[in-house]
Parts: structure tokens; sequence; C-alpha cells
């Protein structure tokens, strides 16, 4: 059957609302666990996803519409090259193709076709960085960061990926990021962040990044709104709590943010505004988390 909306016949098999992008984040709560959780982002409602393969933490995700791809990170106890692929309609874990080397605590951004994941840490930091190309499951080297670290976020739009690369093999933080073009495979700096930073978490709606900074040391609220036009870092109302190895995934008005233990925060983007969002089913640590696709970002 279709319904016509402003003259235009839309077959309602396929009716969504414009503006709302995802419907659901699923979440991999880490702590050396296998469990995920979905969160509706309709009626702020928690339950539970299919596992993960391995019991996992310091685990990093981007997906599109379709599906989500989890690289595990430590899984349990060593470092992996092991990725899980989530696919939304059915509730399905599968595998995908694994990265070029093991390494935990990465990060990872994309757009509707590909994924890029900073691979991390395994005896060392590294500047690598792979392509996952959804269609095929195939992955491929992606250039690399001008930056040896680990423990970083990213987020970004369509055409672009900003990746705050964390800590260095010192474990000092920095206020560095950089700019990943998707078209022309192509680095590039950012503007900084506010504060020397890692083990954050972002998300974005396409317009703006938010980023939860993360470890400073030690543990700060402070969060960064990067507007992409114009390369522009401003600051965003704080989190709910001072907190590090968190995880973040959002639709077009919402980014939803997972702290230790259960507690969530929901970050609205119009208005800038943080307030509750509900629990995790289980206490969560160096999770990661995406959403069945964002305007502008990779719907």
């Amino acid at each position: 059957m279709s319904i016509r909306v402003n003259g235009l016949r839309i077959n309602s098999a396929t009716w969504s609302v414009p503006g709302t992008g995802a419907t659901v984040g699923i979440f991999a709560l880490g702590n050396s666990t296998t469990t995920r959780d979905k969160y509706t982002f309709a009626g702020d409602v928690n339950s539970t996803a299919t596992a993960s393969s391995v019991a996992c933490s310091e685990s990093s995700a981007t997906g599109n519409g379709t599906v989500g791809i989890f690289a595990l990170g430590r899984a349990p106890s060593v470092a992996t090259s092991t990725r899980d692929k989530y696919t939304y309609a059915g509730d399905v874990n599968s595998s995908a193709a694994a990265s070029s080397a093991v390494g935990r605590s990465g990060s990872a951004a994309g757009n509707s076709t590909v994924g890029i994941f900073v691979i991390g840490y395994n005896t060392g930091t590294t500047t690598t960085r792979n392509k996952y190309t959804y269609s095929g499951d195939t992955n491929a080297s992606a250039t690399a960061s001008s930056y040896s670290a680990y423990s970083g976020s990213a987020t970004g739009t369509s055409t672009v990926g900003i990746f705050v690369p964390g800590l260095n093999g010192s474990n000092v933080s920095s206020t560095i990021r950089e700019k990943y073009t998707y078209a022309g495979d192509v680095n590039s700096s950012a503007t900084a962040a506010s504060v020397a930073s890692g083990s954050g978490s972002a998300i974005s709606n396409g317009t703006v990044g938010i980023f939860n900074l993360g470890y400073t040391p030690p543990t700060i609220v402070t969060r960064n709104k990067y507007t992409y036009v114009g390369d522009v870092n401003s600051s965003a109302t704080s989190a709910s709590v001072a907190d590090s190895n968190t995880a973040a995934t959002g639709n077009d008005t919402a980014g939803i943010f997972a702290f230790l233990g259960t507690t969530r925060d929901k970050y609205t983007f119009a208005g800038d505004v943080n307030s509750s969002a509900t629990a995790a089913s289980a206490s969560h640590y160096a999770g990661a988390a995406c959403s069945n696709g964002i305007t502008g970002v990779n719907a």
C-alpha cells in the first residue's frame, strides 16, 4: 500500500518520519562480558540485544542503517582482531572481516559506505587505521593517523570523521584532533579540544559532534561541541558524571552516553540540554555503541 504526502506517493512499508534517523542504539557493555543492550530512542526504553560472540571490553564500533560493526578489542583478556557484525533487522550477530592487526582501545567513525577503525593498542600504540567496507564485508588499509595513540574517540558526518587520538605510549593525553576525509582517504588536522584528554566518547547529528572528554587526568565532566562547518570548537553542556571509558551513540535529535556502572545521559542537540536516560541492564565498562543510521552521517 502507498500513501501521498505533499503530492508524493510513498510506499507505506518503508515510511519513516523525517528528521529522526536511528530508531535503536546497540550498546556492548564491555566489562569482559558478551552482554549487549538495545536502547530504543522513542520512549527511552532499554531491552536486551543479541550478545557478542566473545566476552570483551575496550571495544569500538561504527556502522550504517543496516549493520553495526564491533571491533571486540580485549576479548576477554588479550587484544584481538575479531569483529562482530550486528544486523538490526532480526537482532542477529555474525562474524565480520577481521582487522589487519590485533588491537584494543581503538575508536571508529564512518558513513553509510565505510567505517574507519583506529587499531589502538597491542604491545604499544600505533598510527594504523583500517577501512571496513560494508558492501562485501571487506577490510583494507586507510591513511594512518599522524599521532600514535590509543583510547581515543571519534564521530563525524557523511564526508569526514573527527578523531581524538587519546593517550600516547606514556599515557599522556593531548588536545589533538584529526580530520579524516572519506573521499580521497585523506588525513589532516582539525581544531583542537579545549582540554587534553583521552578515554572519552562522541556522537554526531551531522551538524555538530559532541565529545565527552573523559580523562585528562583526572576524569572530568567537560564536553566540547565541534561544528563541522568552519571547523569550530566550543563548549557543550557538561555530563552528569566525571568518567572515562564511556560509550555513546544516538539519532538526529539526541546522543546517549553510557558511563561506568549503569548510568546513562541523554544529550539533546537542540538547546544543548543534558538529562538522564534509562539505565543499562548491567554495569558498563569500556564498551562500544552504534545506531541504525543518523541523517547526514551514516543513514
